[in-house]
Formats: structure tokens, C-alpha cells, sequence
């Protein structure tokens, strides 16, 4: 009986031990695999479109199409309108993650155009592009002018405000 103890005993061991060199093996395997990925996807990626290819969100075949109904110029090169989205995808989101500053600091959950008008506002290089923009439902900068302010206007020699 002990003898038939000791042989299911040193199976089990025997099953366990292969079970534990197969999953080793396939933990191997699996590395293996993802390293032929990542060197794969340090290759430029030559299908899909242009935006995928150039890692960006924003259209460029779109952007092409407008640059040439445009008119801007005869021809458009092809790294014209993959630069454009690139510049534009990345305004983008400055703007968006100035504006989700704010839409927190105001305790909120979504992005207002207060938010961004506000946003654009705060940052000296938006404002400097596009302080003179117009956005619906912006809203009012903060801010009341000096004149309006108690003491604020225009004083006479006497320290008096002039009426």
C-alpha cells in the first residue's frame, strides 16, 4: 500500500513539475512574441492612413483636401498637411488641458466654452494668438476697469476724485 502511496506521490510530483516547465516555456514564448512587437512597432507602419501613420488624432487627408480648396497654393505638399495637423492637434490640447484645470478648480465635471475662454485668457502665449477670438457663450473676462473702482479714477491735487 505504502509502495502505491510513494508511486502516485512521485506522479503527482512528476505531472506538477511538467505542468510548471510547459507554463514556463509558454511565459517564454509569450515574451519572445511581444519583443518581435515592439521591434515591429519601431519600424514605420506603412499601411492604414496618413494620421495613423504619422501618430496623430486629427485628419490629414481631410486637412490636405481643405488646404487645396482653399487655394492657398497650386500644389500642397504631402508633409504640409501632416505638419498642420500636428500643429493643430497639439493647440488643441493645450487648450483642452488648460481648460480641464479650470473646469477642476471650478469643481465642475465638464469642459465649458467659459472654461476655455478662460483658459486661453490665462495662458500669455494663447492670448498672445488668440486673445481677439470670439467664443460663443465665453463669457466676460473677470476684471473691473480702475475708473470704475473707489479711488480709482482720476484724483485732483486736493486727493479728491474730479467729478
Amino acid at each position: 500500500m505504502d509502495d502505491q502511496h510513494s508511486v502516485e506521490e512521485r506522479n503527482a510530483q512528476e505531472v506538477m513539475a511538467i505542468l510548471k516547465q510547459q507554463k514556463e516555456q509558454k511565459k517564454m514564448m509569450q515574451d519572445k512574441k511581444k519583443e518581435k512587437e515592439v521591434k515591429v512597432k519601431g519600424k514605420i507602419n506603412t499601411t492604414g492612413n496618413r494620421s495613423k501613420r504619422a501618430g496623430l488624432m486629427f485628419p490629414v487627408g481631410m486637412i490636405e483636401r481643405k488646404l487645396k480648396e482653399m487655394g492657398v497654393a497650386k500644389r500642397v505638399g504631402s508633409g504640409a498637411s501632416v505638419y498642420l495637423a500636428a500643429v493643430l492637434e497639439y493647440l488643441t490640447a493645450e487648450v483642452l488641458e488648460l481648460a480641464g484645470n479650470i473646469t477642476q478648480r471650478n469643481k465642475k465635471t465638464r469642459i465649458l466654452p467659459r472654461h476655455i475662454q478662460l483658459s486661453i485668457h490665462e495662458d500669455e502665449e494663447l492670448e498672445k494668438y488668440l486673445g481677439n477670438t470670439t467664443i460663443a457663450a465665453g463669457g466676460v473676462l473677470p476684471g473691473i476697469p480702475s475708473v470704475l473702482l473707489p479711488g480709482g479714477g482720476k484724483q485732483n491735487k486736493n486727493g479728491k476724485a474730479d467729478a
